[in-house]
């Protein structure tokens, strides 16, 4: 019982930081009374998660949208400021950026907790979760540059045609606060719209599906996996090896801190021996098993997500 209180404690204070970091990236509030998008001094400055520029209450950039633009601008110009901060973001930060400071993977959390019956996890998922490597490849890289080279124009190809946030957090408030927008929703918002609803209707079932299959900004910061500074890793001489970090994990993880670890910590708060640390708390123990994968669960195995 005292393992689950500090569960659930643990979960609270995550959620408590996304919202924090939510209402910090959208501190814009009369932008939702105006329905006009902030571009103050600080729009040229990127936050960390998914947060789109075009939602009234943004008073940054997503690094995301500002990674498409550099990429269009080339090769007249080098997208060195958004490459430097995915670097900076990356190296601290890495995924824990995805569990603790983004407000979209906050809002897919919350539309998992609504009641129903959910699809759990399996190797179909894990397969499934580098679509978001062809994501960031195509719709991030191939486009902006193949649009830039080819026909001299800046295309944002994932805000264009996919990125859910833009259109959640941008589109929408922006139709709702300013109606003389709605005669020039074309078929395009039409389809974000509809691809918007079927990703937040998948995320009632399916934990974090966006996050999972689908986004780009995962995938980057998921290169980061294995050197970010702060990170969850596993004492190779606490581990026994149970694979319940693995088992409880909502998420597609192999082992605690892989490319598919969101460094939500609720393992931590799991583990029977205590063998999962947090950034610079390295164990006296000199052996690191945070590579070495436990069992893989199976048809057997406990199912769901941790309990926060």
């Amino acid at each position: 019982m005292d393992r689950r209180n500090r569960s659930n404690r643990q979960g609270f204070r995550r959620k408590c930081i996304q919202l924090v970091s939510a209402l910090l990236y959208n501190a814009n509030l009369s932008g939702f009374a105006s329905g006009s998008i902030y571009k103050g001094p600080t729009k040229g400055l990127c936050v960390p998660g998914l947060n789109c520029y075009s939602c009234p209450g943004a008073v940054a950039s997503c690094p995301l949208g500002a990674l498409q633009n550099a990429l269009s601008a080339m090769p007249n110009r080098l997208p060195l400021y958004i490459a430097g901060a995915l670097l900076l973001m990356g190296l601290a930060l890495g995924r824990l950026i995805c569990g603790f400071l983004c407000p979209f993977g906050l809002i897919q959390e919350l539309l998992h907790k609504i009641p129903g019956r959910k699809i759990q996890k399996g190797r179909w998922s894990r397969r499934l979760s580098w679509l978001k490597y062809a994501v960031l490849a195509v719709f991030v890289v191939a486009l902006p540059l193949w649009y830039a080279y080819a026909q001299g124009l800046p295309v944002p190809a994932f805000c264009k045609y996919i990125c859910p946030a833009g259109t959640l957090e941008g589109g929408l408030p922006l139709l709702a606060l300013r109606p003389e927008y709605r005669a020039l929703a074309g078929w395009l918002f039409t389809w974000k719209a509809a691809l918007c609803a079927a990703i937040l209707l998948a995320c009632v079932f399916l934990y974090r599906a966006f996050c999972r299959f689908l986004c780009p900004l995962g995938a980057i910061y998921s290169l980061f996996s294995r050197v970010a500074l702060l990170a969850f890793r596993v004492d190779g001489g606490k581990c026994d090896g149970c694979g319940l970090c693995v088992r409880r994990c909502p998420m597609d993880v192999e082992r605690v801190g892989d490319r598919e670890c969101i460094q939500c910590g609720s393992c931590r708060q799991i583990c029977p021996r205590g063998a999962i640390y947090f950034g610079w708390e390295r164990s006296k123990s000199h052996e690191d098993k945070s590579t070495v994968p436990g069992p893989a669960a199976g048809p057997g195995a406990p199912a769901g997500g941790v309990p926060e």
